[in-house]
């Protein structure tokens, strides 16, 4: 019970901490003092003591979908574990319910951008969806390498069977997916090199045109949902990287706190030390994703 105290309590308070950690890594490289580790906090607060600005040509998808999106990220989160800990919510097959929550938040997401009525808003929206079709077989291949390690179905037994197999038959697979996963990060969180979640420029935007119209606690709940995905996607990838346990559950719970942190900087020096990609080269970036984590399942069909 200790554990999944713990698990929500992270869930909900870490996220905006590691967009912080982000933003101070990238400055740190431009030799600036950027922004406190904590803004993300202060800005929440700002937004949910605003009013909220709708326009007249919207419907209940526009205020619902935020709401709708930050609901289905939370669920996922409940299904991913943190460390070798059990997840709080675990059953056969929920790997499908997992990949479709994800999917779930980005539709409502792009509906309401199309709700708005905005052709600037309905571009990003198009590009968002192009490219997720491109980012989910990704996935579903991750999944397909952890599933056949593991021989569950089970999200929590999948992404535990990295710790638990031990193996330098599985290395290589592990190694792809990994490098795989790794882009499928900065790709659904609209990071560098895919998108820049800085720039207003109408010829490179993708996720942000998506959120333009909102305003004041509705905005607030869309930035807290971005840094969920970021925490989420994340807390799966680590799983790969860095299978540890050490027998103690308040060891096991720093080190995850660390490793995530960690992670938070390796965005951060990614984004600093490379130029966002042509949007004609992002889908390459994409495919590349794709090959390594199809390539890593074909290597253990062996």
């Amino acid at each position: 019970m200790t554990n999944i105290f713990i698990h929500i309590a992270l869930l909900l308070i870490m996220p905006p901490l590691l967009l912080g950690v982000i933003n101070k890594t990238k400055a740190l490289f431009a030799g600036r003092r950027g922004p406190p580790v904590l803004q993300l906090y202060y800005d929440l607060i700002k937004l949910a003591r605003k009013g909220v600005v709708i326009s007249q040509v919207t419907t209940w998808v526009f205020t619902a979908a935020p709401v709708i999106t930050l609901t289905a990220i939370m669920l996922a989160g409940l299904m991913v574990p943190m460390g070798p800990f059990q997840s709080p919510v675990a059953f056969t097959g929920d790997l499908i319910l997992f990949a479709y929550l994800l999917a779930l938040s980005r539709f409502f997401t792009t509906t309401a951008a199309l709700d708005t009525g905005s052709a600037f808003e309905g571009m990003g929206a198009a590009r968002e969806v192009t490219f997720a079709c491109l980012s989910e077989p990704a996935l579903f291949f991750a999944l397909l390498v952890l599933a056949k390690m593991s021989g569950s179905l089970v999200l929590t037994n999948m992404l535990h069977a990295p710790l638990a197999a031990g193996s330098q038959a599985s290395a290589a697979s592990l190694v792809l997916v990994a490098g795989g996963l790794f882009i499928l990060l900065l790709a659904e969180n609209s990071r560098i090199p895919v998108d820049d979640p800085n720039t207003h420029l109408e010829l490179t935007m993708i996720h942000e045109v998506m959120v333009l119209d909102h305003s004041g606690p509705l905005l607030g709940i869309i930035l807290y949902g971005a840094a969920v995905k970021l925490f989420v996607l994340s807390a799966v990838l680590l799983h790969i990287v860095f299978p540890f346990q050490s027998g103690s559950a308040l060891l096991d719970w720093s080190l995850f706190v660390l490793e995530m942190l960690l992670t938070a900087v390796a965005v951060g020096v990614v984004e600093s030390v490379m130029a966002r990609l042509q949007m004609r080269n992002v889908q390459h970036l994409l495919i590349a994703a794709i090959l390594l984590c199809g390539f890593g399942f074909v290597l253990l069909m062996r």
